[in-house]
């Protein structure tokens, strides 16, 4: 497995795709990757298996955990629990997120 990425390569993957995010790490013990969500773009991911990271790169919003909404900014992260409910939501600005699971994206 490679040591190096280049974020900029997936962001352009997710330009291209149907998709908002692109996890370009899947192991058993790690997954990493990126999110892109654009203003009144939907994230509609399903709770996890495993714990999860999120940094935030860039943009603004909302990150509702559960049923409290957390904002989002540049540099903020945040911790989610595995089979705990989570989405993204209200960014007005072109929302970029680096996530990280410990295990698998399935």
């Amino acid at each position: 497995m490679k040591p190096d990425y280049d974020l900029n390569s997936y962001l352009e993957k997710i330009k291209k795709s149907n998709s908002y995010f692109h996890t370009f790490i899947n192991r058993d013990s790690l997954a990493a990757g990126i999110l892109v969500l654009q203003p009144g773009e939907e994230d509609t991911q399903e709770p996890h298996d495993t714990d999860e990271v999120y940094y935030v790169i860039s943009g603004d919003g909302f990150l509702k955990i559960k049923d409290k909404d957390y904002p989002v900014s540049k540099d903020k992260l945040f911790f989610v629990g595995k089979d705990v409910e989570h989405f993204f939501h209200g960014n007005s600005k072109e929302l970029k997120v680096l996530y990280f699971f410990g295990g698998p994206d399935s």
